[in-house]
C-alpha cells in the first residue's frame, strides 16, 4: 500500500467500489432499465434518457489538460463542495481524527469534518493582515491530524497565502497528513497553482472549480488534483453517474479554445473592475478598511454594516454580511460595471 493511503480509512481502503453497469456507447443499451426513448423536450446530444458516464472520461481528461496535470490525478466532481467531503469521508475516523482549519475560511472545510465526526481544530489566521500562521498550524497538528485545510487565495479575505508558508506546512506533514489548498479563486490572482507541485508532495490536494473564473456555478464542477493513489481511492467513494450529462457536454463546450478566450477577457475586466470599485470605496466616509484582494471579491469594513447592507438593498444589491469575521465586515463580489456603479452610488 502506497504511504499516503496509509493515513486513509482501512476500511475505504479496503472498500470494493460500486460494479456499475457498463458504458460504451457503441451498443444499444438493454442492459440499465433506462427508457428507450428520449423525452420530448431532451436536446442533449447524448440524450437524457440514457445514464451519463459513471466517471466521465473526456471530461476528466479535458479538465486535466486544463490544468496542466495527467488524467490519473483529476477526480471531477460536483463543486468543490463535493471534493472536499470526499477528503474527509475517506481519511478521516469518526470520533478519532481531527482536520485543521484556519478561519475566518470558507465554512465547508468545518461543516464537511463535523457532518463526518471529526474533530475540527482552529488555527485562526494572523488578524492584522489574514496572513497564514504556519507554525502555529503545526503546533496544532498531532497523530491524529488527518487534513489541512488551506484556501489560497482565501474567502472571505481575499488574500493570497505566503507560498513558502505553505511549503513549510506540506513538508513538515509529508507522510503525516494531507494538505489540501483550495484554489477556487486563483485565477483572478494571476498566480501559479500548486499543481506543479503535486510529484514534491505526495500529501498535497489542490481543489479547482469552474463556478467562479469560468462562469459555470450552476453546472457544478470541481476538480480533485492529488497523487493517483488519492484519486483511485475517492473514486470508489464519489457515486457513479453524479455529474449530469448535460452538465458534462456544457463544460466540454465551455473548455474549447473560442470560450477560453471570452473567458480570459473577462477574468481581465473583472480584475480591472476590482480595482476601480477599490478606488472609488476608498475615499467613502461610510468605509473604515478595505482589506487587499485578489480575487473577485472585496471584504470591506464600514462604519455601519447594518446601514451599508440597507442602502445596498436599496439599489437591488446583495452584498454578504461578513460580521461573523469582524463587527464591521461586508463581502462585496465584483459585478459588471453598471452594477459595480450601482453599489458606488448607493454607498454615497
Amino acid at each position: 500500500m502506497s504511504d499516503i493511503l496509509s493515513l486513509a480509512r482501512p476500511e475505504i481502503v479496503a472498500l470494493k467500489a460500486y460494479s456499475h453497469a457498463s458504458w460504451d456507447p457503441a451498443f444499444d443499451r438493454l442492459h440499465a432499465n433506462e427508457l428507450p426513448w428520449r423525452a420530448e423536450t431532451d436536446r442533449s446530444i447524448a440524450g437524457l434518457n440514457r445514464y451519463p458516464e459513471p466517471h466521465p472520461r473526456a471530461l476528466a481528461q479535458r479538465l486535466a489538460e486544463l490544468y496542466g496535470v495527467n488524467a490519473a490525478q483529476l477526480l471531477p466532481g460536483r463543486g468543490s463542495d463535493e471534493s472536499i467531503d470526499l477528503v474527509v469521508r475517506g481519511f478521516c475516523r469518526a470520533g478519532v481524527d481531527n482536520v485543521i482549519i484556519c478561519p475566518p475560511t470558507f465554512g465547508m472545510y468545518a461543516v464537511a469534518a463535523r457532518i463526518q465526526g471529526a474533530e475540527v481544530r482552529e488555527v485562526p489566521l494572523l488578524s492584522g493582515d489574514f496572513s497564514l500562521d504556519s507554525a502555529a498550524v503545526l503546533a496544532a497538528c498531532d497523530a491524529s491530524t488527518r487534513v489541512v485545510f488551506l484556501c489560497s487565495p482565501n474567502n472571505p479575505t481575499g488574500n493570497a497565502m505566503d507560498s513558502a508558508a505553505v511549503q513549510q506546512v506540506l513538508v513538515a506533514l509529508a507522510g503525516k497528513a494531507l494538505v489540501v489548498v483550495d484554489e477556487a479563486y486563483i485565477e483572478f490572482s494571476g498566480d501559479a497553482s500548486l499543481t506543479q507541485s503535486l510529484a514534491r508532495f505526495p500529501n498535497l490536494v489542490v481543489l479547482r472549480t469552474l463556478s467562479k473564473a469560468f462562469g459555470l456555478a450552476g453546472a457544478r464542477v470541481g476538480s480533485l488534483i492529488a497523487a493517483p493513489e488519492i484519486v483511485a481511492l475517492l473514486a470508489k467513494v464519489i457515486p457513479p453517474y453524479s455529474i449530469p450529462q448535460l452538465t458534462i457536454e456544457a463544460v466540454l463546450t465551455t473548455l474549447m479554445p473560442p470560450q477560453l478566450a471570452v473567458q480570459r477577457e473577462r477574468v481581465a475586466q473583472v480584475r480591472a473592475e476590482r480595482e476601480r470599485v477599490c478606488a472609488a470605496l476608498t475615499p467613502k466616509k461610510s468605509l473604515r478598511r478595505l482589506w487587499p484582494s485578489v480575487t473577485n471579491f472585496l471584504l470591506a469594513d464600514f462604519a455601519d454594516a447594518e446601514v451599508t447592507l440597507a442602502a445596498a438593498r436599496d439599489a437591488k444589491l446583495l452584498i454578504r454580511d461578513m460580521r461573523n469575521v469582524s463587527p464591521h465586515s461586508l463581502r462585496i463580489s465584483v459585478g459588471t460595471p453598471e452594477q459595480n456603479d450601482r453599489l458606488i452610488r448607493s454607498l454615497a
